[in-house]
């Protein structure tokens, strides 16, 4: 296809689905974490999803997923990525699932920071660049402004702040996963097979770590093991190769607008699933974030639409 289409009433309605789905996942692992560690979880998962993802790789015409023409970015992707999922499956245990999803979907706000100083193309407009102070002002107001509530507990504070760090570095390290791809040879390469180097990382990384830590023992309840199929299945195979599609058929531009949603569903089903209570400081540190990373990722779509404008 040389062209990409207008978002239509197919790609957004999926777009909101998958929203949805990324947004859940948070929460899944949490309510799951009694009976397998929410390190243990990431680490089947991404193995489990990369014994489904490598059919589609063999299959695929013209990739050479071993080459060593991929295969040290590959690596380093694959490191990250387990890096992330480390940091993730630790941040679960010390904070909320909603603190998590907000942080960590700050990703998009360091991307933007890097690729700035990358590439020409990717300058940031005044536009992004207030969202980006947004969604730092928010970010700060998350860390620093304690509420009352929270005073009544010093232990329990330190640890949420501890577990909000932690979230904060996977969103870091999941925007250098990002930037990795995009200025090495990886973003020439096929979908699957990048997202094949990122899986087998996490799985080779984070399965012995979580022997390492303690945090390998399995309950094979029911809740474990829908989690791993949610996680593995829904999240990691089927959601991942539908925005992939997505981003071969429609604009990025639009895509990227519906991402502020993702961690909006995340802190809904956080109150809802877990009874997570929601401080002051927490729901407007969490509205300049979410308003942030929508400003960055607008930026592209209204430059779109202006040019589609002036054509006509």
């Amino acid at each position: 296809m040389s062209s990409r289409q207008a978002l239509d009433a197919k790609a957004s309605s999926m777009m909101l689905i998958l929203c949805v789905f990324w947004g859940l996942q948070q929460v899944v692992l949490k309510v799951a974490a009694a009976d397998i560690s929410p390190l243990m979880q990431l680490a089947l998962r991404s193995g489990l999803s990369a014994v489904m993802v490598l059919p589609l790789l063999l299959l695929a015409r013209n990739t050479q997923w071993a080459s060593t023409e991929y295969l040290p970015a590959g690596i380093l992707v694959g490191i990250l990525f387990a890096a992330e999922f480390f940091m993730l499956g630790q941040a679960i245990q010390y904070t909320s699932a909603s603190h998590v999803v907000v942080l960590l979907y700050t990703a998009p706000i360091f991307v933007a920071l890097a690729l700035h100083w990358k590439l020409p193309a990717e300058r940031l407009s005044r536009l992004q660049w207030g969202g980006i102070l947004l969604s730092f002002a928010g970010i700060a107001v998350t860390f620093l402004w304690r509420d009352t509530v929270q005073q009544e507990s010093h232990q329990n504070f330190s640890q949420m702040l501890f577990g909000n760090l932690l979230a904060l570095s996977a969103g870091i390290l999941w925007a250098a996963t990002t930037v990795a791809v995009r200025l090495s040879r990886l973003s020439e390469a096929p979908a699957t097979q990048t997202l094949f180097y990122q899986l087998m990382g996490g799985f080779l990384i984070l399965l012995p770590m979580a022997w390492w830590m303690g945090q390998a023992e399995i309950h094979w309840t029911a809740l474990a093991i829908g989690s791993l199929i949610f996680h593995a299945v829904l999240i990691s195979f089927i959601s991942y190769l539908a925005w992939f599609w997505l981003l071969k058929q429609y604009l990025a531009s639009s895509l990227g607008v519906f991402s502020f949603l993702t961690p909006l569903f995340g802190v809904l089903f956080g109150v809802w699933l877990l009874n997570e209570s929601l401080s002051q400081s927490f729901m407007i540190g969490a509205v300049l974030v979410m308003l942030g990373v929508l400003m960055v990722n607008a930026q592209c779509w209204f430059k779109h639409k202006t040019q589609v404008l002036k054509r006509k």
